[in-house]
């Protein structure tokens, strides 16, 4: 019989190495040549007292795992260990690891413990190191604070079978309960010394791949728990988006605006151009659709007489997956009545440098470029503003045709002459919003406002009269490292003018422009009640969360972003 054959024999529940996976015989071939074993590997008391321990290859990935996940449930049932208790609440103080670190950190000497109270400490094993039969060290974490917890025999009160059982049987992944001592080691090591109550809560049946083993975006985003547990980085992202919104949340509340939620379903879409998710009611018997701006029911609360109202919640648009583009995505927009695209601007600068500052200590946030080269983005000073009309004729080194007019030909030949590729429909704000990508956008890396739209780009904006007596849209959209990520109007309150806004949108979709809005007869009916003066404001929340967390995705941001379906 083979080495590894005679060591297969000895685990419980198992006796043929057809049952085994595969990455785990190649792993009992190691233990029979006595290689060493890593302190993320599985171990089983055997039936003759010893404890076989099985390496699992780091890089496996989700779907490796030592030995069946039944063969570690049978070996803990035999053992006496519930697998999956009902959490009961310790008989000592349970603590936070966090206000553990907070308490303890800086006021107990190297060497030394509290032994005035126990405390009981809940979280996952990161890790575990055997020093001896009688001494093994885990970390421990716990909402993203890790603490060490040292399992001294000398220490544990227990007998010597709970604490054989205890140190040979948990392990990597393994949800715990522990209590004992808080304290510092020699070398100064923020400790908790168990001396009681080492309790399995939840056991880890699948190996835990190191960080360098789970890179391929395809497995961690498909796998987001398991990636989350093994990229910390991860759920760091998380916990800064909700910094972002809770500092939205509180500049609006503060400043006086009503917090409000608008339908995600309704009977069309409109508020943005752009293409959305269309669904049955059933219980109707109607076509719905999901939306993608809550613009006009924002703006008919304006009309009802909230002059202050924001909106935080998520859009849906039925379009393209990009590194800036994800179907499900977040977004904040205001009211407020009586202000203008001036208003628009400070607040702007003011939330932003803000909010850099809250979530990242400093209004200066670095970017990374390449591979060897990072720039910092300041918000601290006005942004730089740049206008679209005067910057795209400068660029192209001739005046831009009349595009108020039939000018597709004009512009296509123009985006010929620059070898700009634009693909069908061809629209007029389809062929400016191509051009302006092109010329301008790349420019933006440190924040700039665009401003000066052309009208025909702008369907609910204002007319604002230039002093070079050119007409433009009341708009503005900041870019940060090439995103756009604000997009304001003066709103327009003019029901007639929206009206034939309205009609020149379905013009573009009839020539095949999914994306031009559709005509509101609703939201035009409310405007004839009056809308006052209106400045109106979005933030695309997942563009801001990449730029002050360095992601470079916007699948980074998110828990659970659209992933494509795999082709069988």
């Amino acid at each position: 019989m083979s080495a590894s054959a005679s060591l297969l024999s000895r685990i419980p529940g198992i006796s043929s190495a057809r049952l085994l996976h595969p990455q785990a015989k190649a792993c009992l071939r190691n233990v029979a040549s006595r290689r060493s074993v890593a302190h993320n590997a599985f171990s089983f008391r055997g039936t003759q007292g010893r404890t076989l321990t099985t390496k699992v290859n780091a890089g496996a990935g989700p779907e490796g795992y030592a030995i069946k996940p039944e063969a570690r449930l049978e070996e803990l049932n035999r053992l006496g260990i519930t697998p999956y208790p009902r959490y009961q609440a310790p008989k000592v103080p349970a603590v936070l690891v966090r206000n553990v670190i907070q308490e303890y950190e800086n006021s107990l000497e190297n060497g030394t413990k509290d032994e005035t109270k126990k405390v009981s400490i809940c979280g996952r094993i990161h890790s575990k190191r055997d020093s001896s039969a009688k001494l093994v060290w885990f970390d421990l974490i716990q909402d993203g604070h890790t603490i060490q917890a040292v399992f001294n025999r000398r220490l544990y009160a227990g007998d010597d079978k709970a604490f054989e059982t205890a140190a040979k049987n948990f392990q990597r992944g393994d949800i715990v309960q522990l209590t004992g001592h808080v304290g510092k080691t020699k070398t100064g090591q923020l400790s908790l010394f168990i001396t009681e109550d080492f309790e399995l809560l939840s056991p880890c049946l699948h190996a835990i791949p190191t960080r360098s083993g789970l890179k391929d975006p395809e497995k961690r985003f498909r796998n987001r728990h398991l990636d989350f547990l093994v990229n910390r980085d991860g759920l760091e992202v998380l916990r800064k988006r909700t910094q972002v919104i809770k500092f939205i949340r509180n500049y609006l509340d503060s400043r006086h605006f009503l917090e409000v939620e608008t339908p995600i379903l309704s009977t069309q879409a409109g508020g943005a151009n752009a293409k959305p998710f269309v669904t049955h009611a059933n219980a109707l018997d109607m076509e719905m659709h999901m939306r993608v701006a809550p613009e006009l029911f924002l703006k008919q609360l304006v009309i009802g007489g909230a002059d202050r109202v924001y909106e935080l919640g998520k859009q849906f648009r039925n379009e393209g997956i990009d590194a800036d583009h994800n179907p499900e995505f977040t977004t904040c927009e205001f009211y407020q009545a009586y202000a203008n695209l001036n208003n628009l601007f400070e607040m702007t600068e003011d939330m932003l440098r803000e909010m850099a500052k809250s979530v990242t200590g400093s209004s200066t946030v670095p970017h990374k470029i390449s591979e060897t080269e990072t720039i910092d983005i300041s918000f601290e000073n006005a942004f730089r503003r740049i206008n679209i009309m005067e910057c795209l004729e400068e660029k192209l080194g001739e005046p831009l045709p009349d595009l108020e007019s039939e000018s597709v030909a004009e512009l296509l030949d123009i985006c010929k002459k620059n070898r700009v590729y634009v693909s069908a429909p061809h629209t007029i704000p389809r062929i400016m919003d191509k051009l302006i990508s092109h010329f301008i956008e790349p420019e933006c890396i440190q924040p700039t406002f665009l401003w000066g739209h052309p009208i025909i780009m702008s369907p609910l904006a204002k007319d604002i009269k230039l002093s070079s007596g050119r007409t433009v849209a009341g708009r503005f959209e900041l870019f940060v490292v090439g995103k756009e990520i604000v997009n304001a109007y003066e709103e327009l309150n003019d029901p007639t003018q929206q009206r034939d806004r309205f009609t020149k949108q379905q013009t573009d979709k009839e020539n095949g422009d999914e994306e031009a809005q559709p005509m509101d007869q609703a939201f035009c009916g409310a405007l004839e009640y009056g809308l006052p003066p209106t400045a109106g404001w979005g933030m695309g929340v997942d563009r801001v969360v990449q730029i002050l967390t360095g992601s470079g995705h916007i699948r980074d941001v998110l828990a659970f972003p659209t992933m494509r379906a795999i082709k069988e």
